[in-house]
């Protein structure tokens, strides 16, 4: 029997470590940061659809034609801090942290999840660039330690649960007084605001 070559479009930046492994694992790995359209998809003849950092939703004429095929890599232990900056909003609000790949669905970071991991960190030494660093190095990992599972539909999958949290890209301006350090603003800022119970949980649920 031939072997079935999948056509992968990597959503995501060009010069992502995790793009270079999979161009040496695959034979046809497209790329691409820009929205994307069905005639894209049927011009490329794309068969999986993997979504890292990618700034555009994707709708439901994609979705559709990647049944158990589309999965997304996000910087957060879901169901908490789904959307936008996931890892400032771990430390603010005190809530998990970790790593989730999970299938893509119509919703923001809601879909089935395939493989997740908490991390912890010592924030004393620790900035918002550099948990943000080891974030993507962990899920990159496992990213790489399910990769043969999840393109052969081996893979477990499961409901999100619980409450968990969502935040848009607007949401961090009212903070912003937070990080007059920029990227290399100490966690422990952020994390002594949380513990006065300052945020509001609206965004939780």
């Amino acid at each position: 029997m031939a072997e079935t070559i999948e056509h992968i479009l990597f959503l995501g930046a060009d010069d992502s470590p995790l793009l270079k492994w999979l161009r040496e694992k695959e034979k046809v790995v497209i790329n691409t940061s820009e929205k994307i359209t069905p005639e894209f998809i049927k011009q490329n003849n794309i068969t999986f659809l993997i979504s890292y950092g990618y700034r555009h939703i994707l709708k439901k004429d994609i979705l559709d034609k990647f049944q158990d095929k589309a999965i997304n890599l996000h910087i957060s232990y879901l169901p908490w801090n789904r959307g936008a900056d996931p890892n400032f909003w771990s430390f603010v609000e005190g809530t998990p942290k970790g790593i989730t790949i999970h299938y893509l669905d119509e919703g923001v970071d809601t879909g089935d999840i395939i493989a997740q991991k908490m991390v912890t960190f010592e924030s004393e030494n620790e900035t918002l660039a550099t948990t943000y660093q080891k974030l993507h190095n962990e899920i990159q990992e496992l990213f790489k330690q399910h990769w043969v599972e999840i393109k052969t539909g081996k893979c477990v999958r499961q409901k999100q649960t619980g409450v968990g949290s969502f935040h848009k890209v607007k949401d961090k301006d009212a903070l912003s007084h937070l990080l007059t350090d920029g990227w290399d603003t100490p966690v422990t800022r952020l994390e002594e605001y949380a513990a006065h119970g300052r945020v509001s949980k609206t965004n939780w649920g």
